[in-house]
């Protein structure tokens, strides 16, 4: 059997999580690391995928805050199966460009490797996260969407 990760690991790098203290996350970094945030990058300009520790550093010190001022991250629900764990979450923030309040979920699905987080796949309610931070709803038409959709 593969490396089973400690589900009291993964609540102490959660705990860590969200507190979106830079230099405490790294601490529970695989120095391999892969990061993906996956969302629009023309509005939230930190998704994409950070390789390596210093790289999700910076993301979480320097890049994240230019958008997004995190001030409460709630995890509804945590998962641990083997080496991966995922989490359910609600993260309240505030816009760096105005304070402006905004609040969507966030899905954490991670892998861990001698007891250290070496990947992970955050996908955020971009949508929702995207018209908060952007200030006004987005342009979508209802017929454009279902253009494809086939009738039973």
């Amino acid at each position: 059997m593969g490396y089973e990760v400690p589900r009291s690991l993964v609540e102490a790098f959660y705990e860590v999580y969200t507190t979106r203290d830079a230099d405490r996350i790294v601490l529970y970094l695989h120095d391999d690391v892969r990061w993906t945030i996956s969302g629009p990058i023309d509005y939230l300009a930190f998704c994409s995928t950070h390789r390596g520790k210093a790289a999700v550093f910076d993301l979480f010190k320097r890049q994240i805050p230019l958008v997004l001022r995190t001030y409460m991250f709630v995890p509804e629900s945590i998962v641990v199966d083997g080496d991966r764990a995922a989490m359910l979450s609600r993260q309240a923030s505030h816009r760096a460009a105005d304070g402006q309040a905004i609040c969507f979920r966030v899905a954490n699905l991670m892998r861990f490797r001698d007891g250290k987080v070496v990947e992970n796949a955050s996908l955020i309610d971009s949508f929702d996260a995207v018209e908060q931070v952007i200030g006004r709803p987005l342009a979508v038409h209802e017929d454009e969407l279902y253009n494809d959709v086939i009738e039973l």
